[in-house]
């Protein structure tokens, strides 16, 4: 068996993908990634020996968050970035040799999935701070442990030891949040509430999907006096919230929903599409040569736009082919998947606890009775309306925070309004869980208690290896009753599921009906 892949939600049964990757990923594709995993360690290795330099630490952030799912499907690519590491590695200490991938698997079950979920949570954190290194943040603990965590997911270690790794890892992680939070916010200001058509206006457009905001406002920039419109999809809804980026007219609103249905929302549209970071499926033949990817993001047979020595990217090939396709006659009005024509977005802590007071006066008189957060990664497997269903079924008098792609799934649904706020409230993307960790923080605090006596709920679902380092981040700080589904993720044993299960509490989700009763009812107990 060449090829073996059990890190996101999809993975095939039993155990994971063994011919060909759910997501697409191809054999080749995925040993190349598995060798890449190895010349890291290998790079790491050398760092650990000697000194760390601001280019390996770059690779290394590079390398993990060029094998996380949905990111890179490009041989070529792959092959040219693995002999990047291994100059770089050379260069410091020629006598270290990439590590033996094989030796990672070998050995107890357990191990093996704790080693997994540590690598796993590594790869998402390598995104986080890549976007965050690209706006000139950095941090010398998180940098630091990049070289630490690859050391250690090459280390035998106990079981003990593995957990105790896991939970120093969670609390680096959310450092890493901290500082993507901060190089968002500084550079383009506070998010602040804001309502997003879902309708597409005539003439040209691009539409930007991913993560990453720094592409968007080069786009707009390039954009601007060219007639083209440039519209979200994905986890870019949340950018129509900040100051910086709102404040171009040519931003109109979103297209489209979650990632898993660009294949059905993106056949034989008239417009370009720009991938900034994961979650690209493999395209029609009717819009494969609309697309464009960037930074990580690749695919055969789609056109990139690589990055200048200085920084900067020049988008003008994407901008002149959306001129060409000439976009949509007459407007084009679109819905989320409950029929909304509208969403609503920018409700990070920085709204939230602007209003505290009256949240606080509102729990106080009973008239908020509990919180729900309800978000993370969408995905296609069945099961995933048990997102709609749980959302749906939330009493009058509760709120529902949400972030991430998850939330298309309810976030275009009328649910009202309570204490003068709307009764959903979007927080942004899945690296926005920082924020709502803020927020839980600054409630405990205001109430004067433990987070956990909070009359809140998270129930998370999750895809990829982001949420894999979000819910170690959660459990390293000690919350506890989180729901997470729609499935267990294959990398955890059963017995390391039920480590997860008698230490934290972490519960498997079940139906819409039974685990919201069982919430509300342990929480009136």
């Amino acid at each position: 068996m060449s090829m073996f892949c059990f890190q996101c939600e999809q993975s095939a049964a039993p155990g994971g993908c063994t011919v060909q990757g759910v997501c697409g990923k191809s054999e080749s594709v995925a040993t190349l990634q598995d060798q890449v995993t190895a010349a890291l360690i290998g790079l790491a290795r050398a760092c650990n020996a000697h000194r760390a330099t601001r280019e390996a630490i770059n690779i290394l952030k590079k390398g993990l968050f060029i094998c996380v799912t949905n990111v890179n499907f490009d041989d070529t690519s792959v092959k040219a970035f693995l002999e990047e590491v291994h100059a770089c590695r050379d260069s410091i200490d020629a006598s270290i040799a990439d590590f033996d991938w094989a030796a990672l698997w070998m050995g107890d079950e357990d191990i093996v999935s704790l080693r997994s979920t540590l690598l796993l949570g590594l790869r998402g954190m390598g995104a986080y701070a890549w976007h965050a290194a690209i706006l000139g943040y950095n941090d010398e603990q998180v940098d630091a442990w990049f070289v630490k965590g690859l050391v250690e997911v090459a280390t035998d270690h106990s079981p003990e030891e593995w957990l105790d790794l896991l939970m120093e890892f969670g609390n680096v992680n959310l450092a890493c949040m901290g500082l993507l939070d901060a190089a968002n916010t500084e550079t383009y200001g506070t998010p602040e509430p804001t309502t997003v058509s879902l309708t597409v206006e005539p003439g040209p457009f691009i539409v930007v999907t991913g993560h990453d905001l720094h592409d968007l406002k080069m786009l707009l920039e390039q954009t601007k006096g060219t007639g083209v419109n440039v519209y979200t999809h994905g986890e870019m809804l949340p950018c129509h919230a900040y100051p910086e980026l709102k404040k171009y007219p040519q931003l109109k609103g979103n297209f489209g929903t979650a990632w898993q249905n660009q294949q059905q929302e993106f056949d034989n549209v008239p417009g370009c599409f720009l991938f900034t970071t994961n979650c690209i499926m493999p395209p029609k033949e009717s819009y494969q040569s609309h697309i464009y990817t960037t930074d990580m993001v690749a695919f055969p047979g789609c056109s990139y736009i690589p990055t200048k020595e200085d920084g900067t990217k020049d988008f003008s090939p994407i901008i002149a082919h959306a001129k060409r396709l000439g976009g949509y006659q007459e407007a084009q009005e679109f819905t989320g998947i409950n029929g909304g024509h509208e969403v609503t977005t920018g409700f990070g802590r920085g709204t939230v606890l602007s209003v505290a007071d009256t949240v606080i006066d509102a729990v106080k008189a009973g008239q908020i009775k509990h919180f729900f957060l309800v978000g993370g990664c969408d995905g296609a497997k069945v099961g995933r309306n048990y997102y709609t269903e749980f959302v749906k079924q939330t009493p009058a008098d509760t709120v529902v925070l949400t972030l991430a792609c998850g939330k298309y799934r309810f976030n275009d649904l009328d649910m009202g309004t309570i204490g003068g706020l709307p009764r959903i409230m979007d927080m942004g993307q899945c690296n926005d869980a920082y924020s709502a960790i803020q927020v839980a923080l600054a409630l405990a605090n205001a109430f004067d208690c433990d987070v956990n006596e909070l009359p809140l709920t998270l129930v998370l679902s999750w895809y990829e290896q982001k949420a894999v380092c979000i819910l170690l981040t959660l459990l390293a700080l000690g919350i506890r009753n989180i729901y997470i589904g729609p499935s267990v993720p294959k990398f955890f044993s059963s017995n390391v599921l039920q480590i997860l299960v008698d230490k934290f509490q972490l519960h498997p989700i079940t139906t819409p009906e039974a685990d919201m009763k069982e919430i509300l009812g342990s929480h009136q107990s």
